[in-house]
């Protein structure tokens, strides 16, 4: 007789991130008003009740999931600076925006961002949430590279010229206007 195996149970916490990932991917698809709690519930495999005893609403889940992906995004700018080739603001600036460019290459995190950014417009919570994650990527992009206001601005603008890019696929048309959006632009 084999000994029972004994079914190790989820803590909050697990079940938290797993509704966390999972709701990642439906937001991405249908942003924050096209998509409901009880569609991240049947994607997560648990039931809407449930997800409401892990998050009060769909406005904190979805804050929940803005704060992940600023998490992700930080983690992914560390990791570029750490591998950077050179101390300069110009060699880390240059490193972190290849991971980056990597890291977006995960359409889901970009499209959660793009549409967290167009949420923000109208709802202050996720407003509040974008402004923060901004607030600690910036210092983060700051201190890390060294660099002055111009270069982090000029960081910063040039990720949301890289969304732009990655989110119409602006290197699958080969015209004037995309060479010139494109040009120095990285993505993979």
């Amino acid at each position: 007789m084999q000994p029972e195996r004994q079914r190790q149970l989820s803590t909050a916490e697990e079940r938290r991130e797993t509704v966390l990932r999972t709701a990642i991917g439906a937001f991405a698809a249908r942003g924050y008003f096209g998509t409901t709690t009880t569609e991240v519930a049947k994607a997560a495999g648990i039931s809407q009740a449930y997800v409401y005893r892990l998050f009060p609403n769909k406005e904190a889940l979805f804050v929940a999931v803005v704060d992940h992906c600023f998490v992700r995004v930080r983690a992914s700018l560390e990791a570029g600076a750490a591998g950077a080739r050179g101390s300069s603001p110009e060699a880390v600036l240059s490193a972190m925006g290849d991971a980056y460019a990597h890291l977006i290459s995960d359409k889901d995190l970009m499209l959660v961002q793009l549409h967290a950014q167009a949420a923000a417009v109208s709802e202050p919570a996720v407003r509040e949430a974008v402004r923060a994650g901004y607030a600690r990527t910036v210092e983060y992009v700051r201190g890390a590279s060294g660099g002055d206001d111009r270069q982090v601005q000029e960081f910063f603008a040039v990720g949301m010229l890289c969304h732009l890019v990655v989110s119409m696929d602006a290197g699958a048309v080969d015209a004037p206007w995309t060479r010139t959006l494109t040009a120095g632009i990285r993505h993979y």
